[in-house]
């Protein structure tokens, strides 16, 4: 038997990912993540939004321009 395809709507896809509403529209008009349209609804699918999560996250390292090496005073 075939996984059921779970929908999502815009305003749980947003909590989810804990941002605004209109955040969430600027990723999918980005490309970011993909979305639906069925005549004026919007919906995304569960695992497209698991999908986003996964890619959204930071490798090790990556964040070192946040806390550079504080400067070293002259002697």
């Amino acid at each position: 038997m075939a996984d059921q395809l779970r929908w999502m709507s815009t305003r749980e896809t947003a909590e989810r990912l804990g941002i605004t509403l209109r955040t969430l529209y600027r990723f999918i008009d980005e490309g970011q993540i993909a979305a639906y349209k069925f005549g004026r609804v919007i919906r995304l699918k569960g695992d497209d939004v698991d999908q986003f999560i996964e890619g959204a996250r930071i490798e090790p390292g990556a964040l070192e321009h946040l806390y550079p090496e504080p400067k070293k005073e002259a002697r």
